[in-house]
């Protein structure tokens, strides 16, 4: 009589290896692909700054435009980052002696700049122009989420190629007149956002490209 050493359930444990180590490659390629995607390793970045800016408190309820600290946005490809001058014409006499400001105190006399960490940062490789977006009517909600109600800035979009082609593609999802560019609160003419974009696009020949040398040059 012959003697199995095995357990006969165990002649199955082949075929569960083969489906483990057949699915195992796709697994493991979908943990990368999710787990190093922009969406997973960059929406919600908040780095922790020198000061605790608030731009609830500076645009939210001061209602301070974005270009007063930013006022390279609309005519330049970078939106510059304000130097402590802008911040002193204010606190210089508001909150003189707060320890919150003191790096900003330090650097006006020092002349030595706040190192201000960048929240929504872009690979070398990739070229991305503010003015050429703003001053066609892309508003900065679009790229940045409603800042005027975040305390502590974070990146709210993936900003990734795909993220960015979907936009190329149908740019009137995200068209608003210019007047309202840094309006953050702006709500489309009769609440249809389409529309109203279909029209602008059309109204000044918007198209923008999405060839490679575009954002790689």
């Amino acid at each position: 009589m012959t003697r199995f050493v095995f357990p006969r359930w165990a002649n199955k444990t082949r075929d569960l290896a083969g489906i483990v180590l057949g699915g195992a490659p796709l697994y493991l390629i979908a943990v990368v692909w999710y787990g190093f995607s922009p969406k997973t390793t960059d929406v919600g970045y908040m780095p922790e700054q020198p000061v605790p800016y608030s731009h609830a408190l500076h645009v939210g309820e001061l209602g301070i435009d974005c270009r007063y600290c930013h006022n390279t946005v609309d005519k330049a490809a970078h939106a510059a980052i304000p130097p402590t001058e802008t911040c002193m014409n204010c606190h210089a006499r508001i909150h003189k002696t707060s320890a919150k400001l003191e790096p900003i105190r330090a650097s006006a006399e020092t002349g030595e700049a706040v190192e201000w960490v960048k929240v929504h940062d872009l690979p070398d490789y990739v070229y991305f122009n503010h003015s050429a977006h703003v001053t066609r009517g892309v508003g900065c909600v679009s790229c940045h989420g409603r800042v005027d109600k975040m305390v502590e800035v974070y990146q709210h979009e993936t900003l990734s190629m795909a993220w960015c082609l979907d936009c190329h593609r149908a740019p009137e999802q995200h068209l608003r007149p210019v007047s309202e560019v840094f309006n953050m609160a702006y709500e489309p003419e009769g609440g249809d956002q389409l529309a109203v974009g279909r029209k602008l696009r059309e109204q000044n020949n918007i198209n923008p490209p999405i060839d490679c040398s575009t954002c790689h040059r």
